[in-house]
């Protein structure tokens, strides 16, 4: 039951971490392109140099 003293505490910050990196990475737009690197591997335009 003591255990749980340490826990819970370290649980909550863990968690409030995880949601402060959640919410930077919303506010740095990590997540409003999607679909862009998958498209840009599959249809790569570039023309390269042949070796």
């Amino acid at each position: 039951m003591l255990d749980f003293l340490y826990l819970v505490p370290i649980a909550l910050v863990l968690g409030a971490l995880a949601l402060g990196a959640f919410m930077w990475a919303l506010g740095s737009g990590q997540y409003e392109d999607l679909d862009g690197a998958a498209e840009r591997i599959l249809f790569d335009d570039e023309d390269r140099p042949l070796k």
